[in-house]
């Protein structure tokens, strides 16, 4: 799953949903029993990771919060539950699972990855950069006092049977989740972003035990990958495309909207800039110096132009895009960090 993205690829805006406080104590036991989850906002359905195809099978996701947890429950509709690891830290999208991925500060370095199967067996990491920047990943990072759960709607494991799929709920600790978010606090009216990814795989029996299915030359069948918000590509370690979380301080079943803020367009649009100088590199061998030798037009889908300056440097180079809308200026550089700056270099 590490394919580039094409330089300056055209994705539809990265979906949102608003998380509410709790209104109830949460007990985490792979059920939405509570009144609290009754009234969350629920998801609408994942997609293709690609945003192409039709998934086969439905999933939705919840999200809650309390001045404790981070709260998750999914719902995955799936006629044959299986799950056969059981190895914590193990590579769990080898069975059918379900992910969470999450950038609390969105520069796209330093975040989150976790993923549990029907097993209830769990694997969490952390990466220090995308895979595509070949930074380190701290596979014994964990996310400590985690809770998780499943519920089966059937049978685990059996297949002389049909079931009707299987749901997860987790509850993550603030006090692990904001390490990488620059404040110790809960974001109450902020937003993080967040992606979720479901792994499926066609399955095949060896004497009555389910198995990733092969083909004829013995090699195993590709997975399928359904995500909350679409990639583009099949790789979900491409955090700018990833969603956004509002974390609103109004208790669950309150009606609170949300809007991307116009700024993020810029954010898309440097990300833009930044896949085309990755692919100047693999065609020139060394980054472009000027922003007409990238031949991408610095202007958000309506139209608004915006003020860019490209500085290389020894090590690389940083592009800087100021915004018409707050006076706010943005960095990317050649690794794919982004952050807010106060001036441009000029």
């Amino acid at each position: 799953m590490m394919q580039l993205a094409a330089a300056g690829q055209h994705l539809d805006p990265p979906r949102a949903i608003v998380v509410h406080r709790t209104m109830d104590s949460i007990i985490v036991d792979g059920l939405a029993n509570e009144s609290s989850w009754k009234n969350a906002k629920v998801s609408k359905n994942f997609v293709d990771i690609e945003g192409v195809r039709v998934p086969t099978y439905k999933t939705n996701v919840r999200m809650l919060w309390d001045t404790k947890y981070l709260y998750v429950f999914a719902e995955l509709e799936e006629p044959h539950v299986w799950a056969d690891i059981t190895e914590r830290d193990a590579v769990i999208f080898y069975n059918n699972d379900f992910e969470i991925f999450i950038d609390p500060d969105g520069d796209t370095h330093n975040y989150y990855e976790f993923e549990m199967n029907a097993l209830n067996t769990v694997w969490d990491l952390m990466l220090v950069k995308p895979y595509r920047e070949q930074g380190p990943v701290v596979d014994s990072w964990d996310i400590l006092g985690i809770k998780t759960a499943v519920h089966v709607n059937g049978t685990l494991n059996d297949p002389s049977d049909v079931d009707t799929g299987w749901s997860v709920e987790i509850a993550m600790p603030w006090s692990v989740l904001t390490e990488a978010s620059g404040s110790n606090d809960v974001p109450e009216g902020q937003f993080w972003r967040i992606n979720f990814s479901r792994v499926n795989w066609d399955f095949q029996l060896e004497n009555g035990k389910y198995g990733r299915k092969k083909n004829g030359e013995g090699k195993y069948l590709p997975e399928y990958n359904w995500v909350w918000s679409p990639q583009g590509v099949i790789n979900m370690h491409e955090p700018e495309h990833w969603g956004y979380a509002y974390f609103s301080s109004q208790e669950s079943g309150k009606q609170v909207s949300f809007t991307i803020p116009r700024d993020e367009e810029i954010r898309w649009l440097l990300y833009s800039f930044y896949r085309q100088q990755k692919k100047y590199w693999a065609e020139h061998g060394a980054f472009a110096d000027s922003l007409k030798l990238l031949e991408l037009e610095p202007v958000l889908s309506d139209g608004t132009k915006i003020a860019l300056e490209l500085e290389p440097h020894g090590m690389g180079w940083n592009l800087f895009a100021k915004s018409p809308f707050t006076g706010h200026t943005y960095t990317i550089r050649e690794d794919g960090k982004y952050q807010l700056t106060k001036n441009l270099k000029k």
